[in-house]
């Protein structure tokens, strides 16, 4: 009875999609949301571990200078604000504060009040406001710590905060930036909602949206070589100093854990974007410097969403892309994904390389006549050998004249006329080795948005079944980022970094070879890029037929396992793109249960 089940199970997945498939036994599954509200009281540290966490001897104890800019906050606020300081279990702090209030009396009271009784509080009155910028590099003019935090005013600490902070530099001695998790916070501390639980360092989802946030510590002495804030930024000031602190960071290091707690109100840029549309105006400024001084041809537009933004490469030329397309039948198909190139990319020098693998209609071998006298950048080649999608790939790129290549299933067609420079702009880039794309089904739901490790025991495509409008957790269906893989379904990467690693392996015929392939690039140090702009159909058709034999079975079984033998640190660690606080057994980001 297991056994047919476990056949039917497979054989419904090929036959009919992830998303399908998803769906299907999601219901039986049972899943259900997890309540962050009950979640956050449980993963809170309990009073024994706080305790436990006051008398630990750090071998290094550095100095942690807060930095805080007030300006009219509230009483109540400020007070839970700095208590919340006052209640770290790590205690070589400074809790450094610059009033731009203009002399309100309240704010003056209770800094007074609380710098009497506590000489780790250090504050000053300003006699003007000068901004949020200029009034935060007054405060840092009080640090004498070894690290900066950064703080807003109204904001809470989670009372574990800096001993985290603290805990991971002992750890590695030579990380210049921690930043970790957060939530927001109702006015009376009683609700928390919105948790961010964000990816390990990511730079392209960085260039997309301040990701970050809070809380952030670097190193004193990296902030004094970069600056502090820039009055020119302001609103998104924050973005603009991290961007310089980590173009000249060394190791960065996120910790997976709520740390900070963000009061969230009307005028709050997270609630009410209307009211702060030049804090995003200035981060696309911010990001546009950044290219700018790291010497990366560019441009920033907005995005779909305030604070999302999109980066357009300029390209000095047009290299040749060498568009791979395994073919066996499936006529219409293969026509419908030719004529998308044909009729709507507006990149013109690419060839494509029909592989032709065992078909047996007499109608495929004349649209292959006809396709090639009609197009002189159209060739097809003939792979005998059984089916073997790695080996296919392979010997197709044999025949590749492009710097560049593109995988692209027989089943795919593109939407956007400037899908190909999308997904070029970014694989021309020095630092970058594989690019992917967005795919929907036919029916407008993501098909791929991105690949995460662990996903379903292997790995999976995140966002599966969501729709073609939705932005997805923290916008991410929609933001282009690193991830650790893409399928090859739609993927670009150049010819030499696949000559490198050796193209495919063959060791997965069918399955996971997409994967294995980013896995092997992102070892070489280079990084695997989603691009949410570059947008085609994939109809999924089923050219080799449903995996419903033992022979098909157990050949899905062991490419599995290969993929998970040949992987097993980031099996074991987890995916450094996917928060470890997330399920894997959802593809939507959702919580992990308790």
């Amino acid at each position: 009875m297991k056994i047919n089940k476990v056949k039917n199970a497979i054989s419904f997945l090929f036959e009919n999609g992830a998303s399908a498939f998803y769906y299907k036994f999601r219901a039986r599954l049972k899943v259900r949301n997890v309540d962050y509200s009950k979640w956050i009281f449980n993963h809170m540290p309990s009073l024994e571990i706080l305790d436990l966490q006051r008398v630990q001897n750090f071998n290094f104890n550095p100095k942690i200078s807060l930095i805080v800019p007030a300006y009219k906050t509230p009483e109540q606020f400020l007070r839970e604000m700095i208590d919340s300081v006052i209640s770290q279990t790590y205690s070589n702090w400074e809790l450094c504060i610059a009033d731009g209030s203009g002399g309100d009396a309240v704010v003056e009271k209770v800094l007074k009040e609380y710098c009497l009784r506590e000489n780790r509080i250090k504050y000053v009155i300003l006699s003007n406001n000068m901004g949020i910028s200029e009034n935060t590099n007054e405060a840092l003019k009080l640090a004498s710590g070894e690290f900066i935090a950064l703080m807003d005013h109204d904001d809470i600490l989670t009372p574990n905060a800096l001993f985290e902070v603290a805990d991971c530099l002992n750890n590695e001695m030579d990380i210049d930036i921690v930043y970790s998790d957060e939530d927001k916070v109702s006015f009376d501390l009683k609700k928390y909602f919105q948790p961010h639980f964000k990816a390990d360092f990511n730079i392209d989802l960085f260039r997309t949206c301040n990701y970050i946030n809070h809380l952030f510590v670097v190193r004193s002495k990296l902030l004094g070589q970069v600056g502090g804030f820039n009055r020119e930024y302001e609103g998104a000031q924050d973005y603009d100093l991290m961007f310089r602190c980590i173009e000249a960071a060394g190791k960065i290091h996120h910790i997976p854990k709520i740390l900070y707690h963000w009061r969230s109100h009307s005028e709050s840029t997270a609630e009410n974007p209307e009211s702060k549309k030049y804090a995003f105006e200035a981060g696309k400024r911010a990001i546009q410097a950044h290219y700018d001084r790291v010497g990366i041809k560019a441009y920033v537009e907005n995005g779909p969403l305030y604070g999302l933004y999109h980066t357009v490469y300029k390209r000095d030329e047009n290299p040749l892309i060498s568009i791979i397309i395994p073919n066996k039948d499936h006529r219409l198909d293969l026509d419908k994904c030719l004529s998308s190139l044909f009729n709507k990319s507006t990149y013109k020098n690419y060839e494509c390389v029909i592989v032709e693998n065992n078909s047996t209609e007499s109608e495929t071998f004349r649209y292959y006549e006809d396709i090639t006298r009609k197009y002189d950048n159209v060739s097809v080649v003939v792979w005998n050998g059984e089916f073997d999608y790695s080996g296919i790939n392979n010997y197709g790129v044999t025949f590749a004249k492009g710097e560049y290549l593109l995988f692209l299933n027989n089943d795919i067609e593109i939407i956007n006329e400037d899908c190909l420079e999308e997904m070029l702009g970014y694989c021309m880039r020095g630092d970058v080795g594989v690019v992917g794309a967005r795919l929907f089904y036919p029916n407008d739901t993501i098909q791929h948005a991105g690949v995460i490790i662990g996903f379903g025991g292997s790995a999976g495509s995140a966002f599966v079944g969501q729709g073609r409008y939705d932005y997805g957790y923290f916008a991410r269906a929609m933001s282009t980022q690193d991830y650790s893989a893409v399928t090859a379904a739609c993927m670009m990467t150049k010819k030499s970094v696949f000559n490198t690693v050796c193209g495919f392996s063959r060791e997965l015929k069918v399955a996971f070879n997409d994967i294995d392939y980013c896995l092997k690039v992102r070892k070489l140090g280079k990084l695997v890029v989603y691009n949410p702009y570059a947008q085609l159909y994939h109809y999924e058709s089923k050219s080799r037929g449903l995996e419903d034999t033992p022979e098909k079975m157990q050949r899905f079984k062991n490419e599995t396992e290969i993929l998970r033998s040949s992987w097993k640190e980031i099996f074991e660690k987890g995916d450094p793109y996917y928060n470890p606080n997330l399920s894997l057994e959802r593809f939507d980001f959702s919580l992990k249960p308790n």
